[in-house]
């Protein structure tokens, strides 16, 4: 976590020194379209199948709103055995699929650049194949992007910001589930996973400056 602590910083910093940031990076130089998918064609690094994008909404969902947010996922497409998910709870909109994604943890940024929430959405949001909480948590030690394009700090960055929050996606991961059976008990007449009523499963406040005072705290620095 450290370790992560430190990469986090130095993407930043690196950014920052350059008058860039983490969003400005992943927007490059197209018009920010709400809904667009940044970059265009996704990140997706072949080798470890992990994949993410950034977009933003409407300003119309109330305490859900943000300046727009990274989507992170890990692709089944040639997914060593002993990681793919025992179980696929699958939908007829992915049914056959051989290249299903599945989403981890959503990471909401401020118009400045800096992470401010994280969150996990209902299954319509993003159309993913929905796994258990046990089979998505298997899957985060994967989520790594190790490329170059389309910016090697932010890659680097949110690659670490998955070990630097590995205990709160967890915990975060288990109450999605949590959330949507308790939705499926109130509302048996429903479809869980499609229903538009239900958008965010969870979501935690972060504060970096907050986390990083931990960590030092906890390894014995000081100022």
């Amino acid at each position: 976590m450290a370790e992560a602590a430190a990469e986090v910083v130095n993407c930043i910093r690196v950014l920052e020194k350059g008058a860039s940031n983490l969003v400005a990076e992943v927007l490059g130089d197209r018009e920010f379209i709400e809904f667009e998918h940044y970059p265009q064609d996704d990140v997706y690094d072949p080798e470890t199948h992990a994949q993410y994008y950034f977009h933003a909404h409407p300003q119309t969902r109330g305490e859900w709103n943000d300046y727009g947010h990274f989507h992170t996922f890990l692709r089944s497409k040639d997914m060593r055995q002993e990681i793919r998910p025992a179980a696929l709870a699958r939908t007829p909109s992915n049914e056959g699929d051989n290249d299903s994604t599945f989403h981890l943890i959503a990471i909401s940024m401020s118009r400045e650049g800096r992470p401010v929430r994280l969150f996990t959405t209902n299954r319509w949001v993003t159309a993913e194949t929905w796994c258990a909480a046990p089979d998505v948590i298997a899957m985060l030690d994967r989520f790594v992007v190790d490329l170059a394009t389309p910016s090697w700090p932010l890659n680097r960055w949110i690659s670490a910001m998955v070990i630097l929050y590995r205990d709160d996606i967890e915990r975060m991961i288990l109450e999605r589930d949590a959330k949507i059976a308790q939705w499926r008990a109130a509302h048996p007449d429903r479809n869980v996973f499609e229903d538009r009523a239900l958008e965010v499963t969870s979501a935690v406040a972060i504060d970096l400056d907050a986390r990083l005072a931990l960590i030092r705290s906890r390894l014995g620095l000081t100022d």
